[in-house]
C-alpha cells in the first residue's frame, strides 16, 4: 500500500514513517508538512492511504480531504488530531474520513488502524472484482442451449470464472441430469469415481471451486445481504449458515469457517439447470 503523510509536526511525520518503515505495512511515497502544497503532490504520487493532521495553519484536515475527493475519491483517509470534539470527529466523517488517530501518537493504535484500513481496502477490491465477473443479465441462465453453458453461467453468478476444474464438474452434472434417479442414490465419492481413479482428489477441487463461491457471496452479503446473488445462491448452493460463518470470520468475529457441502453444491446446480 502507497502512503502519504501529511502533518505540520515533522517529528510526527517521522514517527509514523518510522512506524509503517519497521512493521512493513505500508511504502511511505511521500511525506509534507504542508497542507497546500501536499494536494500537488498527492495528485501527482496518487497513494492509497493518506495519514493528515486535522489541524494545520495553512488548510485544515477537513478541507483537504475535499479538495482532494474532486480528483480521487478512491483514496483512504487516516486523520490524526488531538481534538475530541465529537462534532469535529463526526463532520470529519462525513468529508470522507475512514479512520481516526489520536494524538499523542501510539505505535499500538497506528498498526491497528492500518491493519483495519488494509484489510477494508482488500475487502473492497474484492467486491469490485466479484462484481465485476457477475455482471450478467437476469434471464442469461434461460438463454442458455447446453448444460455446459449453464454451468459456466451459475459458476460465473457466483464469481468464479476460468477455474481448470470447471470442465470436471461439467461432466458430473451432464451425468448426473442424464442419470438423475441412480446418481440420487450415489454418493459424491461414487459419482467421481465414474470420472476419476482418485475420486478424493476430485471431490476436494469441487470443494474448492465451492469454497471460492462461498467466499464471495459472504463477502457480498457483508456489503448488501439484499443483494440478489447473495439472497438467491446463498441457501441453495449452500447452508445458509455457513455463508453467516463465513460472514463473521471475514468480519474477524470467530477463526471459524464456513464449510461446503459438495454434494449440496451440485445438486444446487443442477436445480437451476432442471428449473
Amino acid at each position: 500500500m502507497k502512503v502519504f503523510i501529511l502533518d505540520d509536526d515533522q517529528n510526527i511525520i517521522r514517527i509514523l514513517e518510522q512506524i509503517l518503515t519497521d512493521k512493513k505495512l505500508g511504502n511511505v511515497v511521500g511525506t509534507c508538512n504542508n497542507s497546500r502544497k501536499s494536494i500537488e503532490h498527492i495528485k501527482s504520487l496518487m497513494p492509497d492511504i493518506v495519514i493528515v493532521d486535522l489541524l494545520m495553519p495553512q488548510m485544515d484536515g477537513i478541507s483537504l480531504i475535499e479538495k482532494v475527493k474532486e480528483f480521487s475519491p478512491e483514496i483512504k483517509f487516516i486523520m490524526i488530531s488531538q481534538v475530541t470534539s465529537k462534532d469535529m470527529i463526526s463532520k470529519a466523517y462525513e468529508k470522507g474520513v475512514n479512520f481516526y488517530i489520536n494524538k499523542p501518537i501510539n505505535a499500538v493504535e497506528v498498526l491497528n488502524v492500518l491493519a483495519e484500513v488494509i484489510n477494508y481496502m482488500e475487502t473492497e477490491k474484492r467486491l469490485k472484482l466479484i462484481k465485476n465477473i457477475i455482471k450478467i443479465n437476469e434471464d442469461d441462465i434461460g438463454k442458455q442451449k447446453t448444460v455446459e453453458d449453464s454451468v459456466k453461467c451459475i459458476l460465473k453468478n457466483i464469481g468464479i470464472v476460468g477455474n481448470t476444474s470447471t470442465e470436471e464438474i461439467v461432466g458430473i452434472i451432464e451425468y448426473m441430469i442424464e442419470n438423475y434417479n441412480e446418481s440420487k442414490k450415489l454418493s459424491v465419492k461414487d459419482i467421481c469415481l465414474k470420472f476419476s481413479s482418485t475420486p478424493k482428489t476430485l471431490e476436494q477441487k469441487i470443494r474448492r471451486i465451492g469454497i471460492v463461491g462461498l467466499e464471495n457471496l459472504a463477502y457480498l452479503g457483508i456489503e448488501d445481504n439484499l443483494n440478489d446473488k447473495f439472497v438467491e445462491y446463498s441457501n441453495t448452493l449452500y447452508n445458509f449458515k455457513d455463508i453467516k460463518i463465513e460472514m463473521d470470520y471475514i468480519r474477524g468475529i470467530t477463526d471459524e469457517r464456513g464449510k461446503v457441502s459438495v454434494r449440496k453444491f451440485l445438486d444446487g446446480i443442477i436445480y437451476y439447470i432442471k428449473k
